[in-house]
């Protein structure tokens, strides 16, 4: 076999990234010492020649931005290594200098598998701390925003929802005391059974008692099954200024008394002020979407750098996704703090696999359309990229689908990639932010501020009004420490009030958890 080689800088370390070209970008990256393959950061065309350390490598094919070429002879069947880790299999020869997508490129994954703890992970040095301006509550939790939610216990009442919602707005100043007045609507709520139905309870419970709400108007129809004496079983002891609930089938103008009791919510919130808080009070989701060849080696290493910022403070994230974790998942299980967190870690991967597999669904059947287009070829090529928002530290918790956090530090969640889903599942297990990488571009937001990272510099630019943040300098002129450190900052501006794209647009989503049949 061909020897294989590195770039003009060597990676001693994946993702230890600087180059500084005075008149053009990066051509490509072979992202650590050990891969098979390098990933254009431009288009390349066919016949582009490469200095190698020991010669030259010419380009069989064009490769697009995101993809990957192969760095020397890969036999058919033999591993194909990205990441520094094996990214499938190759179903026929590949040629020194091809392309190498799902054309060429095969999964190598099976199905349930048995896993053996062996730690390797290590404690992160505390660091300077940091703070913002939040909203310090009674219950001891701390919010980034302080808005007034309408929250439907069924999709039957959502339009009364944004009605009371547009109504609200005209009737209560919305100023640095109450930010804003939002419903939020979903399809749920009757016609479930099972864990379908105890999702939607737990979750409309969970966001009840979150920390970006300065009051909640909980809406209820009255004859659903999650009907608001149900309800109140899970969520428990709640402020009775700051919470309210309003049957609509009690009321004649149910409207008005929603207002009302808005009305007396408003007049609580309305005193509330940021005040100083420290860093390690931040929960922060980790999400990707739309995710392209660049995510795994700009936005998603720069949002786990920035995680290990996070976690040297004392705070918190979270990391969900789990049949992403799928072909990577043993770097997350070997970084366990435990072998207790580690069996919660391997229950949590094949949980997943088995609902796979009762839905008689392929595990591996993941990269959509736009990942495909956009570089990624196979599952592990997207689970390898896309745990890297996982950093370096180690795994302190593993959480089940609306169950809220406990420890700090990084925790698993239980949650399917769904975008809309998946967000929604942080921000309900206490996530004040949510991060997204995104390589395409989403506009949507879950109900906590939703910042879009861009993997590359042309998306961020191109759509400025839906990107908060551009990763894509990591591979210009910036380190991913610039990079991690710029982005630690930004979130502690988000988190002291300023609003990301989304929330400008006024974007709100919840999406929940279905499993399971629709009576």
């Amino acid at each position: 076999m061909t020897q294989c080689w590195h770039h003009k800088v060597p990676y001693n370390e994946t993702f230890a990234i600087k180059q500084k070209l005075e008149t053009h970008m990066q051509d490509f990256i072979k992202i650590n010492q050990g891969d098979t393959v390098a990933v254009a950061l431009r288009p390349l065309p066919a016949g582009f020649r490469i200095p190698t350390d020991g010669g030259e490598l010419t380009l069989l094919e064009d490769i697009p931005q995101g993809h990957k070429f192969a760095l020397c002879r890969i036999e058919r069947d033999a591993p194909v290594i990205k990441y520094g880790a094996r990214i499938g299999c190759a179903k026929e020869t590949i040629e020194r200098g091809a392309w190498i997508h799902v054309h060429n490129l095969r999964t190598a994954l099976g199905e349930v598998l048995e896993y053996r703890y062996e730690p390797d992970g290590g404690e992160l040095s505390r660091s300077e701390p940091a703070t913002f301006m939040g909203y310090k509550r009674a219950d001891g939790q701390t919010g980034v925003r302080n808005e007034i939610w309408i929250l439907p216990t069924v999709g039957c009442v959502n339009s009364v929802a944004r009605a009371i919602e547009a109504e609200a707005k005209v009737r209560f100043s919305l100023d640095q005391g109450v930010e804003d007045i939002i419903a939020f609507a979903h399809p749920y709520g009757c016609s479930q059974m099972g864990d379908d139905q105890e999702n939607t309870r737990k979750v409309l419970a969970d966001i009840i008692h979150h920390p970006n709400a300065a009051g909640v108007l909980v809406l209820g129809l009255g004859c659903e099954n999650s009907n608001i004496p149900v309800l109140m079983d899970y969520v428990g002891a709640y402020d009775t200024a700051r919470v309210k609930f309003l049957q609509c089938q009690d009321f004649k103008d149910e409207t008005e008394e929603a207002l009302r009791l808005i009305g007396e919510i408003y007049e609580t919130a309305a005193s509330d002020r940021r005040e100083v808080c420290d860093a390690s009070e931040l929960v922060i989701g980790m999400k990707c979407g739309g995710s392209d060849g660049l995510s795994g080696i700009t936005a998603n290493p720069a949002v786990g750098a920035f995680s290990d910022l996070l976690v040297a403070q004392g705070g918190t994230t979270i990391l969900t996704e789990v049949p992403e974790m799928f072909g990577a998942e043993t770097i997350l299980m070997n970084r366990c703090r435990d072998a207790e967190t580690f069996e919660k870690t391997v229950k949590l991967i094949n949980d997943f696999k088995e609902y796979f597999i009762r839905h008689d669904q392929t595990i591996y059947e993941n990269p959509s359309p736009g990942n495909k287009k956009g570089g990624i070829s196979t599952l592990e090529d997207k689970s390898l990229g896309c745990t890297q928002k996982s950093g370096s530290a180690p795994v302190c918790g593993v959480l089940q689908y609306a169950e809220r956090v406990k420890e700090r530090g990084l925790n698993l969640l239980s949650a399917p990639g769904n975008d809309l889903v998946a967000s929604t599942a942080l921000a309900v297990s206490g996530a004040q932010i949510v991060l997204f990488t995104t390589g395409r571009g989403t506009p949507f937001a879950t109900f906590v501020p939703t910042v879009k990272i861009a993997s590359n510099s042309r998306l961020a630019g191109y759509k400025k009004g839906w990107i908060d943040f551009n990763a894509g300098e990591l591979v210009e002129t910036k380190t991913k420490a610039e990079v991690a450190q710029g982005l630690f900052e930004y979130v502690l501006r988000v988190a002291s009030g300023e609003k990301v794209k989304s929330e400008a647009a006024g974007f709100h989503d919840i999406a929940i958890f279905k499993q399971g049949v629709t009576l």
